[in-house]
């Protein structure tokens, strides 16, 4: 007996090893999972800490599930904002990071807003040189990026530039290109650009302000053709010797 129970330790430890022997191919192909999973998660985590200077530089994939990236206002042109992109900083990769610094700017429309001069001087008054925004990507038109860019407005508020434009009346509200009208973004940008559009309406803001009396009056006036030929008639007396 005491032989018998000598012997299951050994023949635990001989079972235990031909377990390993048989299951060899499956713990190396886990193995093997596991570094080409860390391989795929940390080309993501390139990807998405790269610092894109062109609009050509960002990944297709970006663009179509609308990804949202971070930057640092430069300037307000005609063209629309021109932002120096700022990715997200990973302690992993912070060195190759260091090496992917270069100069560039990204050119960033407001996406779904036709912007009035009035608007674009908006803009340069109340965004502060250097702010820092967050921009979702919806299309990209050669170089330039039309975006969902919205702002901070204090630590627990943010503010959405797309919105606020048109809830001022400092623009119109235009389609989007580029989104499917399937996809639950379209249905979801459009119904806030329109709500804030309609706002602006109701408030007699900025374009949508009616004109008063005086104002009607003197466009009436202005644009009356017997009105105009008499004008026409006395610059031609003062003019004639």
């Amino acid at each position: 007996m005491a032989g018998r129970r000598g012997s299951e330790p050994a023949n635990y430890v001989a079972r235990l090893s031909e377990w390993a022997d048989a299951h060899l191919s499956l713990l190396r192909n886990v193995s093997t999972g596991m570094a080409i999973t860390g391989v795929i998660l940390l080309a993501k985590s390139v990807k998405m800490t790269t610092k894109f200077t062109n609009a050509l530089e960002i990944p297709i994939e970006f663009i179509e599930k609308n990804v949202k990236l971070r930057g640092r206002l430069h300037q307000i042109t005609e063209q629309g904002l021109e932002i120096e992109h700022v990715p997200i900083i990973l302690p992993i990769i912070s060195s190759l990071q260091r090496r992917w610094h270069t100069d560039g700017l990204l050119l960033v429309r407001l996406a779904g807003v036709e912007l009035t001069p009035e608007g674009a001087m908006w803009l340069k008054k109340e965004l502060k040189p250097s702010q820092m925004m967050w921009f979702q990507l919806l299309r990209r038109q050669e170089v330039t990026l039309d975006c969902r860019v919205v702002v901070s407005k204090g630590r627990f508020s943010s503010l959405c530039l797309n919105e606020e434009i048109l809830r001022q009346g400092l623009g119109r509200a235009v389609p989007v290109e580029g989104l499917s009208h399937k996809s639950r973004i379209y249905w979801k940008l459009h119904k806030g650009l329109l709500q804030a559009e309609l706002k602006a309406v109701k408030r007699n803001r900025g374009i949508w302000k009616e004109a008063t009396f005086l104002e009607k009056l003197r466009e009436h006036v202005n644009n009356n053709k017997y009105i105009q030929k008499l004008k026409q008639f006395a610059t031609w007396l003062r003019i004639r010797p």
